[in-house]
């Protein structure tokens, strides 16, 4: 029987658009032998503005919910997530190529989670990097929350890159219940209990748009920034100081 790897998204109707784009990245992905890909697809929403969009493919799934943003829709796809390893992908990004071969490979050699380089895709269609992204390796326990409260709340690694073991997931209780930044508080706390891996190569194109999500928390007020920011941190300590480390189980 073939492993499996379930790419998860999130999307609301305005983004849905973007979807054929997404899939496209998906099914031109090489994977290793015997692995194959699972695409689950929650919307953020009960409309009809999302299945026009969705391709006729029956790795396909598709669900709907009540909204209550990004972090609860990604929670509810994982309860149709039949792979060991769950891949994050936003509906209006892309993959590059071989980027899920990558991710199989690093958490098949030992690492809980794994993230690689993101490029912003701008609306004229060039490219962007970061000038923070750590060396190509392992990423220790704790090293995530200590850039990211050194650097004024900015994640080291690419919260949307993120691939993960399944079974992790579930016992941190997927993404956070927040407004914003549940992909961070994630992150946080993947990293508090387990050792990661970063992938220099890129593995994600995010696109900038007006009508993105991420761009419009970033006006929100700073009192919500605040208690986001104090609750994810929380958590990942917390999580720190009960000693307790995930060892992922080998290959």
């Amino acid at each position: 029987m073939p492993r499996l790897i379930t790419v998860i998204t999130a999307v609301h109707a305005p983004g849905a658009g973007f979807l054929p784009e997404a899939h496209r990245s998906l099914a031109e992905q090489v994977l290793p032998d015997g692995w194959e890909w699972q695409w689950v697809v929650q919307e953020d929403g009960e409309t009809d503005g999302v299945s026009p969009y969705l391709p006729d493919d029956g790795r396909v799934s598709f669900g709907q919910g009540r909204a209550g943003r990004a972090g609860m829709a990604r929670t509810l796809g994982l309860s149709r997530a039949e792979g060991e390893f769950v891949k994050v992908l936003d509906a209006d990004d892309r993959l590059t190529p071989g980027a899920l071969a990558r991710d199989i490979r690093a958490l098949t050699e030992g690492a809980a989670w794994a993230t690689s380089r993101a490029l912003d895709l701008l609306p004229d269609g060039t490219t962007e990097g970061f000038d923070s992204d750590p060396e190509e390796g392992p990423i220790e326990r704790g090293a995530v929350l200590d850039f990211w409260k050194a650097h004024g709340f900015r994640a080291q690694v690419h919260p949307a890159t993120l691939c993960v073991r399944r079974d992790l997931l579930l016992a941190l209780g997927g993404w956070m219940a927040l407004p914003a930044s549940e992909d961070t508080g994630l992150l946080l706390a993947l990293n508090a209990v387990a050792r990661g891996w970063f992938t220099a190569e890129p593995g994600l194109l995010y696109r900038k748009w007006p009508g993105q999500v991420t761009a419009a928390a970033a006006h929100r007020d700073e009192a919500e920034r605040s208690a986001r920011m104090g609750v994810v941190r929380e958590r990942a300590e917390a999580l720190a100081l009960t000693g307790w480390e995930y060892r992922a189980p080998a290959g």
